[in-house]
C-alpha cells in the first residue's frame, strides 16, 4: 500500500508533449465541372510588393548621390519577382503532375502513373534541379488526401507482363493482397 501511495495518478503529466507539426498545404485541387484544378494556396503566397510611396518620393526626388537607395528600390522589386516566379513555377509543377496523374486521383494509387523527375523537367523546359527544389516541402491537398508533390514522382517499376508501374500503385497492390489474405 506504501508503494501504491508513492505512485503518481496521472503519470503522463510527467511526460513532455511534443508540439505537433501541422502541414499548410502549397496547392489545393479540386474538380471544377468535370476537370481536376490545382490553385495556390493563398495562406502561403506571400503579399509582399515595394512599398509604393516611397518609390515614388524617390522618383521625384532623384539625386546623383542616391545610387543606394535605387539599388536597394530595384533589389526590392527584383526579390518580388523572383518570388512571384518561385510560386507560378510550383503552380506549373502542380498541374504538370495532376494532368499525368489524373487517375490517382479518379481511383486512387492503385492507378498512379510512373513519372521521374527527370522526365517532368524536360516535358515543361526547366531544369531537374529546379523541379526538385520546387518539389522538395511543398504539398498538394486533394480530396483523397494531402500528399507530398514528391510522392507523384517516382521511377518505373517493371512487371511482370513487361509494362510499368509506379512505386506507390506497387505498394497499394501488396497491400490489397496482404489485405484481402488477412
Amino acid at each position: 500500500c506504501e508503494r501504491i501511495r508513492h505512485l503518481s495518478p496521472r503519470p503522463g503529466w510527467n511526460v513532455e508533449p511534443t508540439a505537433t507539426q501541422f502541414i499548410t498545404p502549397d496547392v489545393i485541387v479540386r474538380k471544377v465541372r468535370g476537370r481536376w484544378t490545382a490553385t495556390l494556396n493563398r495562406a502561403v503566397v506571400p503579399r509582399g510588393k515595394p512599398n509604393q510611396a516611397y518609390a515614388s518620393m524617390f522618383q521625384e526626388h532623384r539625386e546623383p548621390g542616391h545610387g543606394e537607395m535605387a539599388q536597394h528600390l530595384q533589389d526590392a522589386r527584383r526579390t518580388v519577382k523572383h518570388v512571384q516566379q518561385r510560386f507560378s513555377t510550383i503552380l506549373m509543377v502542380s498541374e504538370a503532375i495532376l494532368k499525368r496523374q489524373q487517375h490517382f486521383l479518379e481511383f486512387g494509387p492503385m492507378a498512379m502513373k510512373p513519372l521521374g523527375l527527370r522526365e517532368l523537367a524536360n516535358e515543361l523546359g526547366l531544369h531537374e534541379s529546379t523541379v526538385s527544389r520546387v518539389t522538395h516541402n511543398k504539398y498538394m491537398t486533394t480530396p483523397v488526401g494531402c500528399f507530398a508533390l514528391t510522392y507523384f514522382l517516382s521511377r518505373a517499376l517493371a512487371t511482370a507482363s513487361g509494362g510499368a508501374c509506379a512505386a506507390p500503385a506497387s505498394r497499394a497492390a501488396i497491400t490489397g493482397v496482404s489485405a484481402a489474405a488477412s
